[in-house]
């Protein structure tokens, strides 16, 4: 009997185990499904900051040259010719390397007069030649005189376009008008914090926007000593500047 007994439970718990393998994939109880939650945006603030560095022009370039007039082509070349090596002359006596004089442009034009008939055509009357040079000076007390030279060696064909100071090395003035305006964008941002009762937190993005070229500022004209009497030019400052555009957490 006690054998029997087992051996009838053996079977009816073999049965039970068949019977819960066939039951249909609906039947069988399901995992449940987690939802993922998707962490709250951090807020940020967004400054522009600016930057302006200034520095003294440690050089100067100025642009001139010689300009002509003759009866033909040949005649204006030739006088242009030697009045632009009585210039070139005159700035290497000034002590200006060779590599800092550059040709920047060499014209020759025809002279047109005016018909004096109502319907008449423009007549040509002669021909005018220039060159134009760059000419960089290393020593900014040297320009009033580099200036003087060229203007009494060229005499009348003599042209002074324009005088440009700046700085050899323009990078470093530009770095430092960049960690200034990284600097102005920093402090806002911090204040922009404490108003709105948060502290600050990373740098998300710094972006730099559209830069300009350095521009000069009045100084005295005593700056470039007393051997530019004859010819007084005020170097001035050369300014850069930077701006920026930041964006920061805020915790």
């Amino acid at each position: 009997m006690p054998v029997r007994t087992r051996h009838c439970a053996a079977v009816a718990a073999a049965l039970f185990v068949v019977g819960l393998s066939g039951l249909p994939a609906a039947a069988a109880p399901q995992a449940p499904s987690v939802t993922g939650v998707r962490a709250p945006r951090a807020a940020t603030v967004t400054v522009t900051g600016e930057g302006l560095a200034s520095a003294a022009p440690d050089m100067a370039v100025v642009t001139a040259g010689v300009e002509v007039t003759g009866s033909t082509a040949q005649t204006a070349l030739a006088a242009q010719g030697t009045a632009a090596s009585a210039f070139l002359a005159a700035v290497r006596e000034a002590g200006v390397a060779d590599k800092d004089v550059r040709t920047e442009n060499l014209s020759l034009s025809a002279v047109y007069a005016a018909d004096p008939q109502p319907d008449g055509s423009p007549k040509v009357t002669g021909y005018q030649a220039a060159q134009t040079f760059s000419v960089k000076i290393r020593d900014l007390k040297r320009t009033g005189a580099v200036v003087q030279a060229v203007s009494d060696a060229a005499g009348d064909a003599a042209r002074v376009n324009a005088v440009v100071f700046d700085v050899a090395d323009p990078g470093a003035l530009r770095s430092a008008a960049r960690a200034a305006a990284h600097d102005d964008a920093h402090r806002k941002a911090v204040q922009y914090a404490e108003l709105s009762g948060h502290r600050l937190g990373r740098l998300v993005s710094l972006e730099e926007g559209a830069q300009g070229r350095p521009r000069p500022v009045a100084l005295p004209v005593d700056a470039f000593g007393a051997d530019t009497a004859k010819v007084p030019v005020a170097p001035g400052e050369v300014e850069d500047s930077v701006t920026v555009t930041a964006v920061y957490e805020l915790n």
